[in-house]
């Protein structure tokens, strides 16, 4: 399964679900339903979210077995 730190990295950054969303191009609702680990981004989706964080995405995603 996939898990991810994006409320971590959000929160250093001091940023709303609102201002990642319009910093990536995405919707607030696909945040939110990332931050709940409810949806799997696409690997394009999980570039995007880790290099506007300037954090390699394995500080933002982790992959792990079941």
């Amino acid at each position: 399964m996939l898990h991810n730190k994006i409320v971590v990295c959000r929160a250093e950054k001091g940023w709303t679900q609102e201002e990642l969303a319009k910093r990536v191009g995405v919707s607030r609702q696909t945040i939110a339903t990332l931050e709940k680990n409810k949806y799997n981004p696409s690997l394009i989706l999980a570039f995007k979210i880790a290099n506007v964080f300037e954090k390699p995405i394995t500080d933002v995603f982790d992959y792990q077995e079941e």
